[in-house]
C-alpha cells in the first residue's frame, strides 16, 4: 500500500507540476518579467554621498571596493534556462505537496480515491494558497513586503491551522466540530499577518492585482489536478493490487 501511494504521489505531482509550470511560462512569468522592469524606480535610492564615500580613501589605505558582478546573486538566464529551473522547481514542490497529503492521508485513515480527489485538491487549495493569501497576497518584484522571517511564521502557523481544520471536519460531522474549525481558520487573521512598510511602488496596482488573480488561480488548477490525478492513481494501483495473487510478482 505504501509503495502505491509513493508511486501515486509521485506520477501525480509530475502531472501537476508539468501543467502548472505551462500555465507559469504563458501567464505569470511574463507578469513578473513585466514588473522587473520597475524594480528601483519607487523603492530606496543612494544619494551621490553615499557613492562619492564608498571611493574615498586616505592616501596609503588599500582601497576596499565591491565589484558589483562578483557579489550580485545568481540568478537564472531568461528563456530556456529560467523556464528549466521553474519547471523543476514546480515539480519538485508537488511532488512535496503530494507527499504530505499522502501522510496525511494515511495519518487520518482517509484513502484519497478518484471520488474524493477533488476535495482533497479543495481543502490543499484553501490551506496552502487561499487562507495565506488572505494576509500575505502574491508578490510582485518591486513591491515592498515585511520581514521575510515573520511572513514565514505566519504562513506556516497559517497553513496548520487551516489544515487543521480541514481536517477536523473530515473526520466529523459534530457541532463543536465546525466552531473548533471556524475558530482555527479565523484565529490566524484575528492575529494579522505581517504589514508591510509603507514604501512607494513603481509596480502599478492593476498588473499586482491580475498578478494575485492569476496566481491563485493557477494554484487551483494546481491543487485539483493533484488531488484528482493522486485519487485516481490510488484506485488503479489499488485495484491491480487486489488482483495479483499473494506471493505473485507484480
Amino acid at each position: 500500500m505504501i509503495r502505491n501511494l509513493f508511486a501515486a504521489a509521485l506520477l501525480a505531482a509530475l502531472a501537476a507540476g508539468l501543467l502548472t509550470a505551462a500555465i507559469q511560462h504563458f501567464r505569470v512569468t511574463p507578469l513578473i518579467l513585466h514588473a522587473e522592469t520597475f524594480e528601483g524606480e519607487g523603492g530606496h535610492s543612494h544619494g551621490t554621498e553615499a557613492v562619492a564615500a564608498e571611493h574615498e580613501h586616505a592616501e596609503g589605505t588599500p582601497a576596499h571596493t565591491h565589484d558589483a558582478a562578483a557579489i550580485e546573486e545568481w540568478a537564472p538566464q531568461d528563456g530556456f534556462e529560467r523556464t528549466a529551473y521553474t519547471t523543476l522547481a514546480t515539480v519538485l514542490a508537488a511532488a512535496g505537496f503530494a507527499l504530505v497529503m499522502g501522510a496525511i492521508s494515511m495519518f487520518a485513515n482517509i484513502p484519497i480515491t478518484f471520488a474524493n480527489g477533488f476535495l482533497w485538491g479543495i481543502a490543499g487549495f484553501v490551506t496552502f494558497s487561499l487562507a495565506p493569501a488572505y494576509g500575505l497576497p502574491p508578490e510582485l518584484p518591486g513591491m515592498p513586503a515585511a520581514d521575510l522571517v515573520a511572513r514565514q511564521v505566519w504562513w506556516t502557523g497559517t497553513a496548520l491551522a487551516t489544515g487543521a481544520a480541514c481536517l477536523l471536519l473530515a473526520k466529523t460531522r459534530a457541532s463543536w466540530a465546525f466552531a473548533v474549525a471556524i475558530a482555527l481558520v479565523v484565529v490566524p487573521h484575528i492575529v494579522g499577518a505581517p504589514v508591510a512598510p509603507d514604501e512607494p511602488s513603481a509596480v502599478p496596482a492593476h498588473l499586482a492585482t491580475e498578478f494575485a488573480a492569476i496566481t491563485l488561480g493557477t494554484a487551483l488548477v494546481f491543487w485539483l489536478v493533484l488531488g484528482t490525478v493522486f485519487g485516481k492513481l490510488n484506485d488503479v494501483f489499488a485495484a491491480r493490487s487486489a488482483t495479483v495473487p499473494t506471493g505473485a510478482i507484480a
